[in-house]
């Protein structure tokens, strides 16, 4: 059994692979540094947005954006201003907090495997392992989540061909559906299509119950369409390995790369070193008073009733 290690917490791609992701991203080496100083010099210019970040994370916005320079900056602009508009998932972000890491302890699991799929996508598995979750600690699994894939931001280093998520429902309950808040998933839906560089290919849903309909028709009016037409549900494990290879799995899901405990232990650990990364992290985002124009109107972009019209990111 392969077990992960500080050195393999993500598999990078290399070869053939890395030659084949950098055509589907876009990614010339020869002009990639000169895009990356164009956005660094625009971050720069606007005085709303931190005058710098770190160079690795922008590189990843450039590769999740497939290089265009436009795309990015409304991406890394609405990043920046989610930071500022939505201190619940975003402010206090110390896995060390008894509530945040006994909740990753014991409760909920969302590790990023460290192989990649022979197409060099990376899949993540997200389950919950207690249906007692109560409404606020499913917006610190969201947090969680988040945090994750802002580690993931600078670890990523070579990039990938996208994301496959593996959301385990065993333990979704009629209990537990009642407690989503529409208005904390449609943040969390706006921030991971809007304000993210994920490439979102692939949606699994394993251990599918009857009551995933009811749930897939509660998140599906935060979806874009085009999100909506990449879920897949599994009521037989054997299905998703047409998709994700069974050898690259954990032993729960019948693949023999170490175990989800092994590998949540791993991702705890990593976030724990992070520490101080994101204490650092809390002072930069967006300031509305100094953004030039009309500043964001967080009612209107968070409005129930409202949609992604002003939002419409390819």
């Amino acid at each position: 059994m392969k077990l992960v290690s500080d050195t393999s917490l993500l598999e990078q791609p290399s070869g053939e692979m890395w030659q084949r992701i950098r055509v589907e991203l876009k990614e010339d080496v020869n002009t990639r540094d000169r895009d990356l100083q164009h956005i660094k010099d625009w971050l720069k210019k606007e005085p709303h947005l931190p005058d710098e970040w770190d160079d690795g994370r922008l590189m990843t916005f450039l590769r999740g954006c497939s290089f265009s320079l436009e795309k990015c900056k409304r991406k890394l602009d609405m990043y920046f201003t989610m930071r500022a508009a939505v201190p619940e998932f975003f402010a206090d972000r110390d896995i060390s907090r008894p509530e945040l890491k006994q909740l990753m302890l014991h409760k909920v699991q969302g590790p990023a495997l460290p192989g990649l799929t022979p197409n060099g996508r990376r899949v993540i598995i997200c389950r919950g392992t207690d249906s007692k979750l109560d409404t606020q600690e499913i917006t610190d699994t969201l947090k969680l989540a988040l945090m994750i894939g802002d580690v993931r931001l600078g670890e990523e280093v070579e990039g990938v061909a996208g994301d496959v998520y593996v959301l385990d429902s065993a333990v979704l309950g009629p209990s537990l559906l009642a407690k989503l808040s529409p208005s904390i998933i449609k943040k969390f839906m706006l921030i991971i299509q809007e304000a993210y560089p994920v490439k979102l290919k692939e949606v699994h849903i394993v251990n599918a119950s009857p009551i995933i309909d009811r749930f897939i028709s509660f998140v599906k009016p935060f979806l874009k369409e085009k999100i909506r037409k990449r879920i897949f549900i599994h009521t037989n494990i054997e299905t998703l390995y047409e998709y994700v290879p069974k050898e690259m799995l954990p032993e729960e899901y019948g693949g023999t790369v170490s175990n989800m405990d092994s590998l949540n232990d791993a991702w705890i650990k990593i976030l724990e070193e992070y520490k101080e990364w994101f204490v650092r992290q809390e002072k930069i985002k967006a300031n509305e008073s100094l953004r030039p124009g009309k500043p964001t109107d967080y009612d209107e972009l968070f409005g129930i009733d409202g949609s992604f019209r002003q939002l419409n990111i390819d």
